[in-house]
């Protein structure tokens, strides 16, 4: 891992010491699942459940807070099945799906929430019609029950048609009263109201968090990392961690630590677990 300061460097320091107050909050696709083709193939990284059991039991919880249909992320990543062997040591894990808008927890394993907005059958119907006029009619689209998503990386050129179709699927959401969240190649659509920076405020709450790290790797997580800087600013143990990549910067100038990739987050995941375990003993 690569700290992106001296202040980085403190606020882990501190995070180790607030560790069995701290809320661990992370992504999924890109940070503990690899960025693959075909999302339906995202899985879990295969260390990522020994990690994440072992982190839970020095920390106050853990969340994967995604854009994915809370179901897709709890199958692709036997959530499930980590959540039981949370729940086993006496934690917590918690799921947020679509960004937010879908709840499930290691007690309680029903996913709870609302209906498909308005506007996003009619955004359907005529999505097909901008995707031609954007030369990306062969863009894969994903039915994600509370929003869609448009995924350009299966197109031969798959950056230049991102570009393209951005500016013209902004305009087609604002017109039925969706926003868009822009991603690495995909660009969801959505309703408003709700990012990941609610949840990391809420869980901080609604958890009396005395710290909180989150962990994600691009555009959708920028909200997340601002909410973290503001409970930074309320004197809660905080740390940003970004899972970089060479598609997707964004979230390099707001972070303290830099990892590559899932293996990269585990790794500092199982330090971090390591190091609180050891100032406890």
């Amino acid at each position: 891992m690569e700290f992106t300061s001296v202040r980085a460097e403190q606020r882990y320091a501190a995070l180790v010491r607030a560790a069995a107050e701290t809320v661990v909050g992370l992504d999924f696709d890109g940070t503990l699942s690899p960025i693959v083709d075909d999302p339906e193939q995202a899985h879990i990284h295969p260390g990522a459940r020994e990690v994440l059991v072992d982190l839970a039991a020095q920390v106050a919880a853990v969340a994967v807070v995604t854009g994915r249909p809370a179901r897709q992320a709890l199958d692709l990543g036997g959530l499930e099945e980590v959540g039981n062997a949370i729940g086993a040591s006496g934690k917590e894990l918690y799921l947020f799906g679509q960004y937010g808008n879908e709840r499930w927890s290691s007690s309680n394993h029903r996913v709870i929430g609302p209906r498909p907005p308005h506007g996003l059958a009619t955004f359907l119907r005529d999505l097909a019609r901008t995707l031609r006029q954007a030369g990306a009619a062969g863009a894969f689209v994903e039915e994600k029950g509370l929003a869609v998503a448009v995924h350009t990386r299966r197109l031969a050129e798959p950056e230049a048609a991102f570009e393209r179709l951005l500016p013209a699927l902004r305009t087609l959401a604002s017109q039925h009263d969706l926003v868009v969240e822009p991603g690495r190649n995909v660009i969801e659509v959505r309703s408003a109201g709700m990012h990941k920076g609610l949840v990391v405020e809420r869980l901080a709450e609604e958890l009396g968090a005395g710290g909180f790290l989150f962990a994600g790797d691009d555009l959708g997580d920028v909200e997340a990392f601002e909410a973290v800087a503001v409970l930074d600013r309320a004197g809660l143990a905080t740390l940003r961690v970004c899972s970089a990549s060479d598609e997707e910067s964004a979230l390099v100038p707001l972070s303290d630590v830099l990892v590559k990739g899932p293996e990269g987050v585990l790794g500092l995941l199982a330090q971090l677990t390591a190091d609180a375990r050891d100032l406890r003993a």
